[in-house]
């Protein structure tokens, strides 16, 4: 699903404030999912830096919902009742109902997922479960290019950002429920040799970086 007209607003904002802040990446990750890509695209032309190499991992994907995957609130809420679905997109472990797999919306029936083993593929996932699979990206991709780079952008969504600032703030299961990630507001950490956060800090107005983590909160508890 490609960004909405605010998602684009959002993405090229992201690219004004990193630019006045004075980044410069050398290298952007991002997901396979659209919205990911073009946030980045849209981000990267704000900085004059399209032309910087860009590495894409299906393990920087937003979590899969199972069948809960393509509906919208009322539609989950009318079919598996308001206080499991608030269970399911809200706790850190517990898995939504899984997909079959002749269902179209389950990965296998994605090109871009054709050259992974099955058994990486999900049928539904959980918090805990984008954690695992992002971990070994972490280590394997982005770490190298921090050893070489000043800079390195991150372009995901909600949950695998969970799962990144999860590891580097070392937030207990508990508390990374409780976290929610602003949509559009860059996140910059400056990182020790060791690659842990000697500090972080949200690009932008804090108050409008409240009002979007406060919307996140309440699309994910079923509050609006």
């Amino acid at each position: 699903m490609p960004l909405s007209a605010l998602g684009v607003t959002e993405a090229k904002e992201a690219g004004r404030l990193m630019k006045a802040a004075g980044l410069a990446p050398a290298v952007v990750h991002t997901s396979v999912l659209v919205r990911a890509i073009q946030t980045a695209d849209l981000a990267l032309a704000e900085m004059d830096r399209t032309w910087i190499p860009v590495r894409r991992s299906w393990r920087l994907n937003e979590r899969h919902y199972g069948a809960l995957q393509g509906l919208n609130k009322k539609e989950t809420s009318e079919r598996f009742g308001e206080d499991k679905v608030k269970v399911w997109r809200r706790s850190y472990d517990v898995l939504p109902p899984a997909l079959e797999t002749k269902d179209e919306r389950h990965p296998s029936h994605d090109p871009r997922y054709a050259g992974l083993p099955p058994e990486l593929l999900p049928s539904a996932e959980c918090l805990k479960d984008v954690v695992e699979r992002m971990m070994p990206y972490w280590y394997d991709s982005i770490v190298p290019d921090l050893s070489r780079e000043k800079c390195v952008l991150v372009s995901a969504h909600g949950n695998s950002l969970r799962a990144l600032v999860k590891h580097l703030d070392r937030l207990t299961d508990e508390q990374v429920v409780d976290l929610d990630i602003p949509t559009g507001v860059p996140r910059v950490y400056e990182l020790n040799f060791d690659f842990t956060p000697r500090s972080s800090t949200y690009l932008g107005d804090p108050k409008e970086i409240e009002r979007r983590a406060a919307a996140v909160r309440d699309q994910a508890t079923g509050s609006r």
